[in-house]
């Protein structure tokens, strides 16, 4: 009941691209529909692409309906589409169904053993995405950090790879090397020298690569291009492609799709000793079967309307129209911030999200320990209550000691996000004299 300085909160606080108004993609919607009600089927209301689709998906469902359980590892001829778009994407490079797995997420578990020293130690970037420090936790494994380089535009730097893995192994059994490209909540996009020095470095240390590329269609800086693991790894070569272990992931959730309720996505894993591909297969057994609905939406990605079919043009300029505004918020939101006293953004080459630094005065600092929180946990709940943003503070992802930042997402319409930056502005601004 208590009277804000603000009529809306603005939650720029999670990649939830639906919650912040974009609309769906037709065409996955139609498909997913049909596979929900198959009577709609005969409907004239629908296109044709879309019904082939559905039809294809329902014919490997147990009794043709999307509520039966499917193969644990996913629906095969959602497996098979994947595989093919595998292939498609990375020029040619053979994709193999058996290695496809549509799942929600299980690989690192069969990766986590030991005790003591010899317990899987599990490196991660610094700034990471916190759902990998909560799985590390919940695996009881150890979690290793690696810090990106701000001032090279979050660069990963292999020399700083080498350092963490060397100071790692006086507590741990370093096994697992997981990289986020496009990044979160940096925003970087790997460049392919970089990807290769990471691959042979790897190679080097017998370490397993987790390749995080749910971002892979959100890449817009001009110069910038998305290299799949799985490509750059083929192109080095038999020695790297027949002995590096590598999953890689996609989701349904980010891109231009958006569609995070629907917890759809892939994971291919390459060069996995047979007896642990069987033991993967028990653990995914666990589960019975992913979500079904998520496996249908899944295979719209991977496999979308083609040149020539009905829904082809309607489909483009969807995902055209997500992907040119998501760039030119990119652009707005790097621009704006640098144009803040006291904050830096460095380029938003690609994923959704800017991840500024942030000055914060030593008054500011005093204070936020008078309250028991980190000082840009202080300072975003500063903005919250004084301006209804809702952003996290770097403090979150991990961050360089004595460096501060904020997450937001550039997720907001294109006028919302105006707004947005200028209320930060402003604040920020009133923040520093402040506590100047």
């Amino acid at each position: 009941g208590i009277k804000k300085p603000f009529t809306e909160v603005i939650k720029a606080n999670i990649g939830d691209a639906h919650a912040m108004g974009q609309r769906p993609i037709t065409f996955l919607r139609q498909v997913v529909a049909l596979c929900t009600y198959p009577n709609l089927l005969d409907s004239p209301s629908f296109p044709e692409d879309a019904k082939k689709r559905a039809r294809r998906i329902l014919q490997d469902c147990g009794g043709n309906s999307l509520g039966s359980y499917t193969a644990s590892p996913g629906i095969n001829c959602i497996r098979e589409d994947v595989a093919s778009y595998i292939e498609r994407r990375d020029g040619g490079v053979p994709a193999d169904p058996d290695n496809i797995y549509l799942t929600t997420g299980t690989i690192l578990k069969i990766l986590v053993s030991g005790g003591g020293k010899s317990r899987t130690g599990v490196m991660i970037p610094i700034p990471q995405y916190p759902l990998y420090s909560a799985a590390i936790s919940d695996l009881d494994a150890i979690q290793v950090n690696y810090y990106l380089d701000e001032e090279n535009c979050w660069a990963l730097d292999v020399n700083e790879l080498r350092r963490s893995l060397k100071e790692a192994k006086a507590y741990c059994n370093p096994k697992v090397l997981c990289i986020i490209n496009p990044g979160n909540p940096t925003g970087q996009v790997q460049n392919r020298k970089s990807t290769e020095d990471v691959i042979h470095f790897a190679w080097e240390e017998k370490l397993f690569l987790l390749a995080d590329e749910v971002y892979q269609d959100n890449v817009y800086s001009e110069g910038c291009q998305f290299h799949s693991f799985k490509k750059i790894l083929y192109e080095m070569g038999p020695e790297y492609y027949n002995n590096v272990e590598l999953a890689s992931f996609h989701s349904t959730s980010k891109g231009y799709m958006g569609e995070c309720g629907y917890r759809g996505g892939y994971m291919e894993v390459l060069n996995l000793h047979p007896e642990i591909k069987g033991q993967l297969v028990k653990l995914l057994s666990v589960r019975l079967c992913p979500p079904v609905s998520g496996q249908a939406a899944m295979d719209v990605v991977v496999n979308p309307p083609i040149p020539g079919e009905e829904s082809y043009s309607q489909f483009i300029k969807e995902k055209d129209s997500v992907l040119n505004n998501l760039a030119k918020k990119a652009k707005l939101t790097e621009d704006m911030f640098n144009n803040i006293p006291g904050m830096h953004c460095n380029p938003l080459q690609g994923a959704m999200y800017a991840f500024p630094r942030i000055f914060i005065p030593s008054k500011a600092i005093e204070e936020a320990k008078v309250h028991k929180m980190a000082p840009d946990m202080f300072y975003c709940m500063k903005l919250l209550e004084e301006t209804g943003i809702c952003v996290v503070p770097g403090s979150g992802f991990g961050q360089r000691e004595g460096t501060y930042h904020l997450r937001m997402t550039i997720l907001p319409p294109a006028e919302k996000l105006k707004i947005l930056l200028e209320k930060m502005k402003d604040f920020h601004i009133k923040f520093l004299e402040k506590y100047a």
